[in-house]
């Protein structure tokens, strides 16, 4: 059957945050005087802030990250989110399902304030029936498989019924936890290679092809091939 909930992950599916995000990671080692253990480059873009800051810094001591987190956060919430750009066909495509009859949901790992401060900023705070974040809910959920099982949970919808689109491995793998189906977008900063795909999951290329699989291509969930 078609999907009528369309889950979206954020960064690097429908937004270009890599700019902003590498400024204030960034900003966020010389304001601490430190040097970063690797380079600060778009491959780190997607995971929480305190895993990807254990990376960075080679050091997982929770006063450091704590230190470092802080800095970040005062960079990006306060004039570096605004940087982030919709990827090219972004908005027609949330337009076209929405249009279409589809409900539209995020399930991002980025904290729930700055996603909140960019779906405003990009006019989309209206497309979307649910926001979840894994820092929406107290104590945090462990990862984005929790986070699409609560959603679906507390939205009552039925997995059979929804699809997750996303642009790393570990998206794919979180949807099939959930019962989701899955859609890689191929533009995204983590898009998964050929050989790494499961069989099963499909891959878009363009903002344009997902929104046609999306509303002329049945799909199956993980339990049954595609």
């Amino acid at each position: 059957m078609l999907p009528a909930h369309i889950i979206f992950d954020l960064d690097g599916t429908l937004i270009d945050s890599a700019g902003a995000i590498l400024a204030s990671y960034r900003t966020a080692f010389a304001a601490c005087g430190l040097a970063p253990a690797r380079s600060i480059d778009a491959d780190i873009v997607g995971p929480p802030i305190d895993e990807t800051l254990r990376l960075l810094a080679g050091d997982d001591d929770p006063a450091l990250i704590g230190r470092l987190a802080a800095a970040f956060r005062q960079s990006y919430d306060n004039g570096g989110l605004l940087e982030t750009a919709a990827y090219p066909g972004a908005d027609e495509l949330l337009a076209t399902l929405r249009e279409a009859g589809r409900a539209l949901h995020i399930a991002t790992n980025k904290r729930i304030h700055p996603t909140r401060l960019i779906l405003d900023h990009l006019g989309w705070s209206a497309c979307f029936d649910t926001v979840y974040a894994l820092d929406l809910f107290s104590p945090e959920l462990p990862g984005k498989a929790a986070m699409l099982g609560r959603l679906l949970a507390d939205r009552r919808i039925e997995a059979a019924r929804a699809i997750y689109v996303g642009d790393r491995i570990e998206d794919g793998v979180a949807a099939e936890a959930s019962g989701l189906p899955f859609i890689a977008a191929a533009w995204g900063y983590g898009a998964p290679r050929a050989a790494a795909m499961a069989a099963r999951w499909r891959e878009a290329a363009t903002p344009r092809e997902l929104g046609q699989m999306l509303l002329e291509q049945a799909v199956t969930p993980p339990t049954a091939p595609w």
